[in-house]
């Protein structure tokens, strides 16, 4: 089936990570060009633009939470391509820890509206005034199943992806709309959003060799199995193509093995080591 987005122009910030890297390698095959956003893993943005050798493209290091930095990405990213068609704002930041709200500090909690929220809205401000001159583009979220169930010991992170995946893509769906119309030639721009579950990632990598953690992350799921990071890539790809998701906007899916918010199979149902 043909994506038909040979030659757009993808920023994804955080692409550096488990599923950035997946989400480029999957552009990358598409004939996508890239911009790949990282903070502070130069090394490993290095490492993913080697190894898409035939892919035209960028590495732009920033912290997202900062204006200027932000301002400066998009800039290199219109000087060197011309335009962005696609921005997938990926990056983010998750407290590994359990902490309960009543023992959170301020400090975390500012730190993770700041990397997921703030980072999110002042990417889709800068890429926005792109598209108001371009009068084409779309963006695709990437949120959490914390933002659609929540996360106990997590409420920091939830929150935070809650505001992404339903106040600003249903919010922004209406506002790209306007500054991107319908034509006869042209679906109109599209904001959208991807919830991924547990995906098998090195940041999750640590828990994940826990069997109890296994069982409880899959007992919600009708399907009990962790996430890829490919299965999150392939709907990013999906999003962001306008010939085969031209009549899509303001969708948050989750891609997460039909995840529930209650337990679907007992403990001792899950095999942790098919997961």
């Amino acid at each position: 089936m043909n994506t038909a987005l040979e030659d757009k122009v993808i920023l994804i910030t955080g692409a550096s990570g488990g599923i950035g890297s997946a989400i480029a390698r999957k552009f990358a095959e598409e004939g996508a060009k890239l911009i790949l956003h990282c903070r502070s893993n130069v090394a490993g943005a290095k490492f993913l633009q080697r190894e898409l050798a035939d892919v035209d493209s960028l590495i732009v290091r920033a912290d997202l939470t900062k204006e200027a930095e932000v301002k400066q990405l998009f800039a290199a990213a219109k000087k060197r391509f011309g335009r962005v068609d696609t921005l997938v704002a990926n990056a983010g930041s998750w407290e590994t820890r359990d902490v309960p709200l009543h023992q959170m500090s301020l400090k975390q909690w500012r730190h993770t509206q700041d990397a997921v929220l703030t980072s999110a809205f002042l990417c889709a401000r800068e890429f926005l005034k792109l598209v108001a001159k371009q009068k084409q583009g779309n963006i695709v979220f990437i949120a959490s199943t914390a933002g659609v169930f929540g996360e106990a010991w997590h409420a920091d992170y939830a929150a935070a992806k809650a505001a992404m995946a339903y106040g600003l893509t249903r919010t922004l769906k209406n506002e790209i709309a306007r500054i991107a119309p319908i034509t006869a030639d042209y679906s109109g721009g599209r904001v959208n959003c991807v919830c991924p579950g547990w995906t098998v990632v090195p940041r999750t990598a640590g828990k994940l060799k826990d069997a109890e953690i296994v069982r409880r992350v899959t007992a919600t799921r009708a399907l009990p199995q962790i996430g890829r990071p490919d299965d999150i890539a392939n709907a990013v790809v999906y999003l962001s193509s306008d010939a085969l998701a031209r009549h899509v906007t303001g969708e948050t899916m989750v891609v997460a093995g039909g995840m529930e918010g209650r337990l679907l199979w007992q403990p001792h149902e899950i095999n942790p080591t098919l997961v």
